[in-house]
């Protein structure tokens, strides 16, 4: 069973949160967030930070839980997609002895160990229905109940939500209650993504340099103008979690050339249009058709990315996973991995013959 990771001190995937110049920058939409935060940082309300993979949404959780009248207390982090589905309630909500086989004693769930403290249920998207029934109770009167528990606890704690899906969708397609996001979307912070904030690249690049050259006690030098005006045009699909790992990569191995090709192949990769000179061109016909290959290489990567896995794979595209199949099959796709292994032996085959 995942272990329970409740931590008072605030450590981010840095092992601390980077200041507050380099984690909002300089740009009008990230201070506009900035005082969203602060106001709402004192207030005992749900709160709902959306936006995609990478872009910081964990941090911004944990500067919310420091400027709370509640950061003395727990902060609690509950990776929702991390933990299978069938020990997922287990672990919220916790359970009494005897109330299923291998319970030999009674467990605290995560949302009692961060009671007076911060609740932060990342990807709150990946809860079944049922769960998500109980956290609704959570958030209407405060009191949960155990697994093979008589009586409800009553717990004091702030929720905080993210997700990079958009609910409204998934309400549509009947995967998230809509009383629930009513409930969690008390106030909505909105995290934009690298490509939007791309004056704030090079803070953040040097506050990366200089972080990992502290870590691994290297003495890395600073990125060249060249470099620095690549990333700069760079569209990030992976955010500044793409960036940290570019740097970190730099930082190691110490020759920026490690960088600058991979940033070169990326972009070959994803803008590669077929343009045929030898007759007329329809810039419209050639801009559709280098979309929907785009699309087309985008959903195949994340497919093997996660292992063929649709469910994760939706959820990484932050798209439902009713789209996600629609996708599939008008992109040519095979709808699962081992028929594509099917197919590619009989490829293989057909080319022998």
């Amino acid at each position: 069973m995942t272990t329970i990771s409740s931590v008072s001190s605030l450590i981010s995937s840095l092992g601390e949160i980077p200041p507050e110049t380099v984690v909002f920058g300089h740009s009008e939409t990230m201070q506009s967030l900035r005082e969203r935060m602060d106001k709402v940082a004192s207030a005992n309300v749900p709160v709902l930070i959306q936006g995609e993979s990478g872009t910081g949404k964990d941090i911004i959780a944990r500067m919310i839980h420091a400027r709370s009248p509640w950061r003395t207390g727990p902060y609690v982090k509950v990776n929702c997609p991390a933990i299978p589905g069938t020990l997922l309630e287990s672990e919220l909500f916790g359970y009494e002895k005897g109330a299923f086989t291998g319970a030999y004693g009674t467990k605290p769930g995560r949302v009692e160990m961060a009671h007076r403290g911060t609740l932060f249920l990342d990807e709150i998207s990946e809860l079944d229905l049922s769960l998500q029934s109980k956290l609704l109770q959570l958030l209407q009167d405060g009191q949960f109940c155990r697994i093979g528990a008589q009586e409800d606890k009553k717990v004091e704690v702030r929720v905080v939500c993210a997700t990079n899906r958009r609910l409204e969708e998934e309400i549509e397609t009947g995967t998230f209650r809509q009383d629930l996001f009513y409930r969690i979307n008390v106030v909505n912070l909105h995290m934009p993504p690298l490509r939007e904030r791309r004056g704030d690249i090079e803070e953040l690049a040097a506050y990366f340099l200089e972080y990992y050259n502290r870590k691994y006690n290297c003495r890395a030098r600073a990125l060249s103008a060249d470099l620095m005006s690549a990333l700069q045009k760079y569209h990030w699909p992976g955010n500044i979690r793409e960036l940290e790992n570019l740097i970190k990569r730099y930082v190691i191995l110490g020759n920026e050339e490690v960088i600058s090709s991979d940033l070169v192949g990326r972009e070959q990769e994803y803008f590669n249009p077929d343009i045929n000179l030898d007759g007329p061109i329809s810039l419209k016909k050639l801009t559709r058709q280098a979309t929907r290959e785009l699309e087309r290489k985008v959903i195949l990567r994340v497919l093997q990315a996660h292992h063929w896995n649709r469910k994760q794979a939706a959820r990484a595209l932050s798209i439902s996973y009713r789209a996600l199949l629609y996708k599939i099959r008008d992109a040519g796709l095979p709808p699962n991995r081992s028929k594509r292994r099917t197919e590619a032996v009989a490829g293989q085959s057909a080319a022998a013959d």
